[in-house]
């Protein structure tokens, strides 16, 4: 994933915001209808206000500046966070309103008030759609001209594509669910709630397990952007004194936060004193090029024959 310049939480305390909302109405609507498919709406969004709370939590623990038993900071907290949701999506609320889909297939009830009930849904889709658009403005700001999904699997900002892929899976949810009370209704058969249910159910755990799999990788430590190892080969050739890149290791530490570590040749005639001035020269120039890179390590070195050259 590569990394993101900006960080904010705007986009978690809007959702956030509209979820409370969402849930406590879809809690009174599945009581009065007894709707299976209302209830597992009203459990994700519920799991969705916990998922944000962790978010802003991880996002605010990233921020700590960096001391001395975590010297490169807690920018990966948010990584963390963001896996918890993934935990909380897939027990909290998939496995759940599957559970839940199968005991109203298994024991069907009769859906009442289906008037309150799609009132609610409609609602509530067109709030969740509102956040959703949202997300994907946010998106398509800081993604420039790399594709959408593409940008999707590539970028730190995790915080970001979690409360989207909610937000997406609750209108996926909410379809399900006004079409399952719909056919409940029409065909008096209240195993379609049971069935929309288990969909969103379903939709909850794909959602979850593509968060683990994106942010697991962030969490065991992740390569940055391949434009930065670029970026630093491009800042030497800038350099005369640095005749050689030997190799570019990078890291990526949090959202906008970059580690890297450089392994140079310099020319022979050169001076310890003149090759670390071209080191504090590189830096400057590096982190100038790409402001997201917080740490630099340069390693002089001598290169290897071109026949013994690994890299």
């Amino acid at each position: 994933m590569a990394g993101d310049k900006e960080h904010s939480t705007a986009h978690i305390v809007q959702s956030l915001l509209v979820n409370v909302v969402i849930a406590v109405v879809k809690t009174v609507a599945a009581v009065f209808t007894h709707s299976g498919a209302m209830l597992a709406e009203a459990l994700h969004s519920f799991s969705d206000c916990g998922n944000q709370i962790l978010l802003l939590i991880g996002v605010r623990q990233a921020r700590r500046p960096p001391d001395l038993r975590h010297p490169f900071g807690y920018g990966r907290a948010v990584y963390f966070w963001s896996f918890m949701v993934a935990l909380m999506l897939f027990l909290g609320g998939g496995v759940f309103s599957i559970y839940e889909g199968v005991h109203k297939i298994r024991e069907p009830e009769p859906v009442e008030r289906v008037w309150l009930g799609l009132v609610i849904l409609a609602v509530s889709l067109v709030l969740e759609g509102a956040a959703t658009i949202s997300n994907v403005r946010e998106l398509n700001r800081r993604r420039g001209r790399r594709p959408f999904f593409k940008y999707l699997r590539d970028t730190t900002d995790s915080d970001l594509v979690v409360v989207f892929a909610e937000n997406s899976a609750a209108v996926l949810g909410l379809t399900l669910a006004i079409a399952a009370l719909g056919l409940a209704a029409l065909t008096h058969d209240g195993r379609w709630d049971g069935f929309g249910g288990i969909g969103i159910g379903l939709v909850l755990v794909g959602v979850a397990i593509f968060l683990a799999v994106e942010v697991s990788s962030l969490l065991l430590g992740e390569a940055a952007a391949p434009e930065i190892a670029e970026a630093a080969r491009d800042t030497a050739r800038q350099l005369p004194a640095l005749e050689q890149v030997l190799n570019v290791v990078t890291m990526q530490q949090g959202p906008g936060e970059v580690m890297v570590h450089v392994k140079v040749a310099f020319v022979p005639s050169l001076s310890i004193e003149e090759a670390c001035r071209q080191i504090n020269d590189f830096e400057a120039r590096l982190r100038r090029a790409r402001p997201e890179i917080r740490w630099v390590f340069v390693e002089p070195d001598i290169p290897l024959p071109a026949a013994r050259m690994t890299i």
